[in-house]
């Protein structure tokens, strides 16, 4: 996937201004900075939530405003900060979602058997007739990745999916990430805001600053003491566990 020269205005400020980058394919992409720098809504735009104002989000060389919504939705899936469904659902029925786009809503016995999968991977099985909004929020948000593995794409998109999680379902919830990309061959992009998460789980990090890229890289070329002092105005110690570099600031 191909974004180029990709720019979003509100009121005549540009929110998103003239980026450019190209997603790495079988890799995890983390997009980073501070409120407001304009990651959430490149996130929208590349998963077509959001229209651009110009720019251009090449998928499989064709411009993914021209693809039909059935055809894409087979290729790309994306989980927003918000997932919240009023309806009832059971776990199983909110996973049997990620088939629609295959199915239409009848179910067959691949589609089964790709649920079961999907229910398997997330360890949900002891609750897969229990209904979402009886679960923690570590449970809901396995739920949600697990819809998303049945609905079998090779990009997945991600946006905040630490949002609103304790450390340890936070951590648990990036050990997934990494999995999605290294057993099931997923490209993963997902939108952070602790830094750590993005050095220690992703391959590479693009950094956003006022609608711009700041930096773009492997971890090991953007995590450096000297650009996340110039994209976060505070400064930082690099630290090194289990060849991450993590950081601290003060």
């Amino acid at each position: 996937m191909i974004i180029e020269k990709l720019t979003k205005k509100y009121d005549g400020k540009a929110v998103v201004d003239s980026v450019s980058f190209e997603i790495p394919k079988g890799k995890v992409l983390s997009l980073i900075g501070p409120n407001g720098a304009g990651k959430s809504t490149v996130m929208g735009m590349i998963s077509r939530l959001i229209a651009q104002d110009a720019g251009l989000v090449a998928f499989d060389g064709k411009d993914i405003a021209k693809w039909k919504s059935k055809e894409l939705a087979k290729r790309l899936a994306i989980l927003t900060q918000t997932n919240n469904i009023q309806m009832k659902l059971t776990v199983r029925e909110l996973v049997a979602f990620g088939r629609f786009p295959y199915s239409g809503g009848r179910l067959n016995e691949e589609d089964e058997e790709l649920i079961d999968k999907a229910i398997e991977y997330m360890e949900l099985e002891e609750f897969e007739d229990r209904f979402i909004d009886e679960l923690s929020g570590g449970q809901r948000q396995r739920a949600y990745i697990a819809m998303v593995i049945a609905q079998d794409t090779e990009y997945v998109l991600l946006d905040e999916p630490t949002n609103n999680l304790d450390i340890y379902h936070a951590t648990n919830m990036m050990k997934i990430v990494r999995r999605l990309c290294d057993e099931l061959g997923k490209t993963v992009v997902l939108v952070l805001h602790e830094i750590n998460y993005a050095a220690f789980y992703s391959d590479y990090i693009c950094a956003f600053v006022d609608g711009r890229i700041a930096k773009f890289g492997t971890v090991e070329e953007v995590m450096t003491k000297e650009n996340l002092s110039e994209i976060y105005h505070v400064d930082f110690e690099i630290l090194e566990i289990e060849g991450k570099p993590l950081s601290i600031y003060y």
